[in-house]
């Protein structure tokens, strides 16, 4: 019998200085048996980053052709891809052909993400931008991480400040292009 997911909720206080985006938002994550915590909470970050009308989580690890965090219009038009971790060149190239923007918010060393990504075909591989966060940020995050969560995100300035279950950390959000 396989494992099913764990739910992880997230009462969510988001204020993006740097956007004008000030929301409430009550999430419910459920993160596969396969995938890290470091992984979810990434991906939380970049569904709270991104965070716009239309915005969802996709099915997951079995939604293969969909990213992890998406956003559609009011029409279902596909308007943003949004891919955690390190997705290969094949994922980028098809987000963002069916977007009109493709990112990647990763855990991971950016050198290494995007290393593979050399000289593979990726549509407007010029407009692709993957974010990172300081070092230890994201593992300090999830050593707080519980199954109900309250977190306090604000950005100003393209640093993040995050407040977890009253533990304060911070980080600079680091852009870098694939080309």
């Amino acid at each position: 019998m396989a494992i099913g997911a764990t739910i992880h909720t997230f009462a969510v206080q988001l204020a993006d200085v740097d956007r004008g985006v000030y929301e409430d938002l009550s999430l419910r994550v459920a993160r596969h048996a396969s995938e890290t915590d470091a992984f979810m909470v990434t991906r939380v970050l970049a569904y709270c980053l991104e965070y716009t009308e239309g915005i969802a989580f996709s099915e997951g690890i079995s939604a293969t052709d969909e990213p992890a965090v998406l956003v559609k219009d009011a029409t279902g038009r596909l308007t943003a891809w949004i891919e955690v971790g390190a997705p290969d060149a094949a994922r980028l190239h098809t987000g963002s052909m069916l977007a009109e923007r493709t990112v990647v918010y990763t855990h991971r060393d950016p050198a290494k993400v995007t290393a593979p990504w050399a000289g593979k075909r990726i549509h407007r591989a010029e407009d692709i931008v993957v974010y990172t966060f300081d070092p230890g940020f994201i593992d300090a995050a999830v050593a707080r991480l519980e199954r109900r969560n309250t977190l306090t995100l604000s950005i100003t300035e393209r640093r993040i400040y995050l407040d977890v279950d009253g533990a304060t950390l911070e980080s600079d959000i680091h852009a870098r292009g694939i080309v």
